[in-house]
């Protein structure tokens, strides 16, 4: 009976780790699909670690305004990329990877 519970336990373990990967892999696939429709295209993994590096830059007060963030991504993105590419790119990586900064995107507007 131990040995069958040390092996459940074993089980759970291996299975979850490999859940969550597919999981976020499913969510960077979904992000690359997206900026596809924008006309934005580029190594996957890339993309997917530029909007986690802006969502962290967010984090840590690096970046202020979606301006500071379009900004650094308008230089680490491909130079085709439009000005307003480079916005689609921030709002689709705030919306997917750190809806909590959606925020940036309007109040950066002035006020009429």
């Amino acid at each position: 009976m131990r040995r069958f519970v040390i092996a459940a336990a074993a089980a759970v373990t291996m299975v979850l780790p490999v859940g969550t990967a597919t999981a976020v892999a499913d969510r960077d696939t979904d992000f690359a699909n997206e900026l596809h429709g924008f006309g934005i295209y580029g190594q996957r993994d890339f993309n997917a670690w530029m909007a986690k590096i802006s969502c962290k830059r967010f984090d840590t007060g690096v970046d202020a305004t979606a301006t500071d963030s379009a900004q650094f991504l308008a230089q680490n993105l491909a130079r085709t990329n439009s000005t307003e590419q480079v916005y689609q790119f921030l709002g689709t990586a705030l919306r997917m990877y750190c809806p909590v900064h959606l925020d940036k995107l309007t109040t950066n507007q002035e006020q009429p």
